[in-house]
């Protein structure tokens, strides 16, 4: 599965260290199937479009989310993103996926970061923050 694949209920998400052009991009994104008695949130890392290098292996991994979606009406996502992995946190922590990526475009000032809905119901973020973190001061004098 992908996240370009169209659903019911996703696939939604994040392209992060996504080109202007979406080209190269890692998708981090949710999928929503009905279940016989209730629904189930599958949370997936897609990084087959994440580098225009070739012979790099990008595995797509996905984990089961532990939320019941039709009480909460909501999920939550944390995605910790540097220059080659993507970690993302769904509900809380409850399931974690880690994927180490080789952009080849989206790299500094020319990473960019995307929400899209490819499924057929719509999808609202009610709160989406991106921070930027700095690089970090080094102290010369230590010694190992």
């Amino acid at each position: 599965m992908t996240a370009k694949t169209k659903g019911g209920v996703g696939p939604f998400g994040l392209l992060v260290l996504a080109s202007a052009d979406q080209e190269e991009a890692t998708a981090v994104f949710f999928r929503i199937f009905k279940a016989q008695d209730k629904h189930v949130v599958l949370m997936c890392h897609d990084p087959t479009r994440s580098s225009k290098r070739e012979m790099i292996y990008k595995p797509t991994f996905a984990g089961f989310v532990d939320v019941d979606i039709e009480k909460t009406n909501k999920i939550s996502l944390r995605s910790l993103i540097d220059h080659s992995v993507v970690e993302s946190f769904g509900e809380g922590g409850k399931t974690c996926i880690t994927s180490r990526v080789y952009p080849s475009i989206a790299i500094g000032e020319q990473a960019h970061m995307f929400v899209f809905n490819n499924g057929a119901e719509d999808v609202k973020v009610s709160e989406l923050t991106a921070w930027e973190m700095k690089a970090p001061e080094m102290n010369d004098d230590i010694i190992f």
